[in-house]
């Protein structure tokens, strides 16, 4: 089995996860056709490939992305920034996290953008400038009332003029990140901020960002020099609910496994551990080697659906650490099949499904389910 690039991946095992390289295509682009057709002017397009890409795999999407016209990558630490310059990403890159100040220097030397936001951001860069006479590139991170990292109101202003005044650093953009794009009375609070804060750098060589997937069709007036694609460009939904302007996203992953046993489960007999399935008459069974370690929670045990044969079947017992079981008893199926936990055939379940049963989003799933699965690439 091979990827898209012609180098062999790991094949030992009958369950993967398939990446649909056109779906993430189709993506960007009618990313793009809405803001083209909603915002004053085309702003340039950020994909935040961090976290792996969240979990679809960083190394091979990025291609597809600097294809499709991307203008910049968001990643969460300079190793990420590394990763990409390694396998030929010419793109500006910026590490949207805090980086240590002992590691600027690989910053410089791969060309990635840090994010800074105090004084010691400024010593350091200007230590690194007199030992090696090559500026840091960065953005300016505001923080308008995520209160994580960033660079408060208050201290906003005359930051900024120092760094502009630094000839240690070369500054490419504002920024700031918004804790609930949802929540019109706190959007409005953080955006007014950022507007009072970026007013006077507006019209200059300074990209100024602030819109991230769930803020981009809410507010697209707001979309100033740049906007940060991230989980929407995944083909997930941001939202907790129906969002009428987004435009139709395609799912990019999908969840597959080969069945490796099938046998009758016998009426009154339980099955996996602490036997909560019982039988109320024969059963026939097929098991898949995937399991918790592969990132399908335990707590999701009974609760979700598959396709087999385009039929759908229902998980029972308990999802153990390698092993999930299905009732198979209405498909005539042999093993070796395909059974698909997610992906297009599967109309039951999905990503977001599993993220409502689970109480968490749909970010946090796609990232767990590249523990120790191989990614297949497919058109």
């Amino acid at each position: 089995m091979q990827n898209y690039r012609g180098t062999f991946i790991n094949k030992n095992r009958d369950a993967w996860v398939e990446i649909n390289l056109a779906n993430l295509e189709h993506n960007v682009l009618v990313i793009k056709d809405f803001l083209a057709k909603n915002c004053s002017k085309m702003p340039e397009i950020f994909a935040v490939i961090k976290a792996d890409g969240y979990g679809h795999g960083s190394l091979m999407c990025a291609p597809v992305l600097d294809a499709c016209g991307v203008n910049y990558f968001g990643v969460a630490s300079i190793d990420e920034g590394i990763e990409l310059r390694e396998h030929k990403i010419t793109k500006p890159i910026l590490v949207l996290g805090a980086s240590p100040l002992w590691a600027m220097e690989n910053a410089i030397k791969y060309d990635i953008n840090v994010s800074i936001f105090n004084d010691e951001h400024i010593e350091m860069a200007t230590q690194l400038f007199e030992r090696l006479g090559k500026k840091l590139k960065a953005h300016i991170k505001l923080d308008t009332g995520m209160n994580r990292i960033g660079i408060n109101k208050k201290e906003a202003s005359s930051f900024i003029k120092k760094v502009l005044n630094c000839n240690a650093i070369e500054l490419n953009g504002i920024f700031t990140h918004f804790a609930d794009a949802e929540n019109e009375t706190l959007f409005e609070k953080q955006i007014k901020e950022f507007q009072e804060i970026i007013e006077p750098y507006k019209n200059s060589n300074i990209k100024i960002h602030c819109l991230n997937s769930p803020a981009m069709f809410s507010y697209p007036q707001f979309s100033y020099d740049m906007v940060r694609m991230g989980i929407i460009m995944w083909g997930l939904t941001p939202y907790s609910k129906e969002n009428l302007n987004m435009p139709k996203v395609l799912p990019v992953m999908g969840l597959k496994a080969r069945i490796t046993n099938i046998h009758i489960l016998k009426e009154g007999e339980g099955i996996s551990y602490g036997h909560t399935y019982i039988a109320k008459k024969d059963t026939k069974v097929a098991t898949i080697p995937i399991g918790y370690a592969d990132g399908v929670a335990r707590s999701l045990s009974g609760k979700i659906s598959a396709i087999l044969n385009g039929a759908e079947i229902k998980q029972i017992g308990r999802i153990t650490m390698d092993q999930i079981m299905f009732d198979v008893s209405n498909v005539d199926c042999s093993t070796g099949d395909v059974i698909t936990l997610l992906g297009k055939e599967n109309k039951i379940d999905n990503i977001d499904s599993w993220a409502q049963k689970l109480d968490t989003i749909n970010y946090e799933l796609t990232c767990r389910l590249k523990m120790r699965l191989p990614r297949i690439y497919v058109r």
